[in-house]
């Protein structure tokens, strides 16, 4: 009976002892939401991809998943609609990052931007700004996911889908993105000097003026490629997807002198929340070693 009592004494008094993590606070505001983490190892800031919203994040960027148990404060956006950002977009997004991280005491000094789709488009272009601009935010890394960071490319290559005509929602999609360009930009064949400073990434002239800003920072290129897949329902090759385009960047950065380049082509992560198979999704990262490499 005494041995029991004791028992139950030691595992009050050192239950009693042990420090309790605080429990997550969650802020909501003006197209974002921030999830405090406690204590917090880094600061993760992600972009949306080009339809979507913070509510899409979360629903498919299944790393995200209890992330702030890792140390990991979540910022997440709703800035959309975006493949390319104006000079005065940079200053308002720069602003509103800073404006939101000191509103709310959120140390910067770990800090890391990503984005999918489009979102890493804006991920791309908003941190070569910072650094460029020597901004109070200089992000450590940056995580682009199946974006499509050459714009010259993608014009051409919707182009190509609308022609093969293999799957309606890519030729619906390669009508909407060639028109979208042109009326920017103009055509390449004409313009290429806007590709050239709207791009985050131009292949074909051997640019770096956008991408150069990010060789001492670490930046990470996500892309499933899926061969079959894309072949049997979309008709591409691999030279017609965003991981060609993202291999090229990382190659270019290592070309620059960058030591912490890494382009990483998944094999069958990429589904979407509802369960279809999609090689173009936020599922193609994986929460273990994302949190180590913003950690260590």
């Amino acid at each position: 009976m005494k041995k029991s009592v004791f028992i139950i004494f030691t595992l009050i008094l050192f239950g009693a002892c042990t420090p309790k993590k605080a429990p997550v606070q969650v802020i909501t505001g003006k197209d974002y939401e921030l999830k405090i983490a406690s204590p917090q190892k880094a600061v993760l800031v992600l972009f949306p991809c080009y339809p979507c919203d913070i509510a899409n994040t979360k629903a498919e960027a299944k790393f995200l998943k209890n992330i702030e148990k890792q140390g990991i404060t979540t910022l997440l956006l709703n800035y959309n609609q975006r493949l390319f950002l104006s000079d005065a977009e940079k200053t308002e997004y720069a602003k509103t990052l800073n404006s939101i991280l000191n509103e709310h005491n959120i140390a910067t000094n770990n800090l890391y931007i990503g984005g999918f789709s489009g979102g890493g488009n804006v991920t791309m272009l908003l941190s070569s700004y910072l650094i460029k601009s020597k901004n109070a935010i200089q992000p450590k890394g940056i995580m682009v996911v199946d974006s499509p960071i050459d714009l010259e490319a993608l014009y051409y290559d919707s182009q190509k889908d609308v022609v093969k005509n293999a799957d309606p929602e890519a030729v619906a999609e390669g009508h909407y993105l060639i028109e979208l360009l042109e009326n920017a930009f103009g055509k390449p064949t004409d313009h290429l000097e806007n590709y050239k400073n709207a791009s985050p990434y131009l292949a074909s002239c051997k640019i770096t003026d956008n991408i150069a800003y990010l060789k001492d920072i670490k930046t990470r290129f996500y892309s499933e490629p899926a061969l079959e897949w894309q072949k049997q329902q979309r008709n591409r090759t691999y030279e017609d997807l965003n991981a060609y385009k993202l291999e090229q960047a990382s190659k270019t950065l290592k070309e620059l002198g960058s030591t912490q380049t890494e382009f990483i082509a998944t094999e069958n992560r990429g589904y979407r929340a509802n369960g279809d198979r999609h090689p173009h999704s936020w599922s193609i990262v994986e929460q273990g070693s994302l949190v180590k490499w913003m950690t260590e």
